[in-house]
């Protein structure tokens, strides 16, 4: 037999084997591009449902996740930076130091941020682009000033930026709401968003963070640049009209309207019962968070379950844990729900929240902290979807970013307070009880105010004094006979309580 026979049949077999090979590679490709296409489909049509079939809902909630995703990256950079890479009486000084020169500022400067978005609120989409490019190129100037004192001022611009984002798209949501959907729903789903993002990219920023605090703060960065490019595909009806005339600078607190008529951003009893409640919620959850992080840096809670001692750095995420996820049942809760009732609402989570530090204070162990922390961020998180619901159905479209600054600003300085009380170094279970004798005092005011304010529900749709688009400047001139034309919605002045007394 010729040599060249048994080459020939070896090439023939691996030509062969080759062929079937390819044919099995581009098989098993088009069965993957298949599956990831209809995956990307199912994903999409979930999205839609969740967002009430309204595209430009979907885009700002895909907004809304990445812009928690970079927060949370931030928040990991900062964290390990400021509390955990120092001794505890460092850390304590640390944390003080954080909240005066970022959060004390912050509180000065954000009732300017809803007259600003106000003034601009026919350019919306590029104010949320803004704000993302803003802490995009501070997240990385953070990255390389964390050992220096330049690191606070930045923070304080990341946190200016980040609530300019908040109050610039929860004036956005009702011009995007959808027909199906009440405004506390869309609230509580956006939230959602925002919290599955967050704990998606946490393992990711604690792994950039093993390999250099600064690389969570870098990864943040480029996150904040998608959320760029979503701000900008934003649908045009995101942002109001134009108005025919320039408007003057709004104020930020008080001030009278065209008329000469004296109005409140805060327009209403409910509205005001909402954020001071809601204003109780923050600083409990401020107090818990940093209270109780330092009490088990201290020692002074006890870190074991069933027998168990836990490390420092469990016990810690186990009382986060808590707090997140108790933020995540909040919104999830509240993305079924219509909040008709708001202070009813904010008034049985204080009294639950009260309950669970009562009992924590008499057995003071670390389930029952941790049971405590999950109930009170329940609370907290139904009680701000209250105040967003209240503000986007009771507000006209004018006041609405002011009110919603307005409404930050009351909350960050009750979040600020209840952090700052809880840097005391207290006994755990001292601090603890005092919590649970102010918050049942909480209780008695907020369920009086929701007795009150019984005849006063929400419908769960922006009321027809509260339009979500301007009206048409009138083109005809006036004369003696006629009004001059206007380009403002009417103000918002006082309302009727609607039988409920003071």
């Amino acid at each position: 037999m010729p040599v060249w026979e048994p080459v020939g049949r070896a090439v023939a077999a691996t030509a062969r084997a080759t062929r079937s090979a390819a044919r099995g590679t581009r098989s098993a490709t088009r069965r993957t591009v298949t599956a990831g296409r209809q995956a990307t489909r199912a994903g999409g049509r979930l999205r839609s449902r969740v967002a009430g079939g309204e595209s430009g809902m979907v885009r700002l909630f895909d907004l809304h996740a990445v812009s928690a995703a970079g927060d949370t990256l931030v928040a990991v950079g900062l964290a390990g930076t400021i509390f955990f890479a120092v001794p505890l009486g460092e850390a304590r000084s640390n944390v003080a130091l954080y909240l005066l020169v970022t959060m004390v500022p912050f509180a000065v400067l954000a009732p300017l941020i809803g007259p600003l978005l106000d003034h601009v609120r026919h350019g919306r989409r590029y104010a949320l682009a803004t704000t993302m490019l803003g802490r995009a190129f501070l997240a990385w100037l953070l990255a390389d000033q964390l050992d220096q004192l330049a690191l606070y001022p930045a923070a304080f611009g990341v946190l200016v930026l980040s609530r300019t984002y908040g109050v610039a798209r929860a004036a956005a949501v009702p011009r995007l709401l959808p027909e199906r959907l009440g405004l506390s729903q869309v609230n509580a789903r956006g939230s959602v968003y925002g919290t599955l993002a967050g704990l998606v990219v946490l393992p990711l920023g604690l792994a950039a963070f093993w390999l250099g605090p600064q690389w969570p703060l870098r990864v943040a960065s480029v996150i904040f640049l998608v959320g760029m490019v979503i701000a900008l595909r934003l649908p045009a009806s995101a942002d109001s009209d134009r108005p025919a005339a320039p408007r003057a600078f709004p104020r930020a607190w008080p001030r009278r309207d065209p008329a000469g008529i004296r109005e409140r951003v805060f327009a209403g009893r409910l509205v005001r019962a909402t954020v001071v409640g809601s204003a109780i919620h923050r600083a409990l959850y401020g107090f818990l968070l940093i209270f109780l992080a330092f009490s088990i840096r201290a020692g002074s809670l006890p870190t074991s379950i069933g027998g168990r001692v836990l490390g420092e750095g469990t016990a810690l995420a186990v009382v986060s844990g808590a707090l997140i996820a108790g933020t995540f049942l909040a919104v999830a809760a509240g993305s079924r729900l219509r909040i008709r009732h708001p202070i009813v609402v904010q008034a049985a989570g204080l009294l639950v929240a009260g309950a669970a530090a009562t009992v924590a204070t008499i057995r003071f162990t670390l389930p029952l902290v941790a049971l405590l922390c999950l109930l009170a961020a329940v609370s907290s998180g139904l009680a701000k979807l209250a105040v967003d619901s209240s503000i986007q159905e009771r507000l006209t479209e004018r006041l609405r970013a002011t009110a919603f600054a307005n409404s930050e600003t009351v909350l960050m300085l009750a979040f600020v307070a209840g952090a700052a009380v809880g840097l005391a170094p207290a006994p755990g279970r001292v601090g603890v009880g005092v919590a649970a004798g102010l918050l049942l005092l909480a209780v008695a005011r907020t369920v009086l105010v929701a007795v009150r304010l019984r005849g006063d529900p929400l419908s769960g749709r922006p009321a027809p004094g509260a339009p979500a688009a301007e009206p048409a400047p009138t083109a005809e001139p006036a004369t003696a006979a006629d009004p001059a034309p206007t380009t403002e919605p009417a103000p918002t002045t006082e309302p009727a309580d609607h039988g409920a007394g003071e």
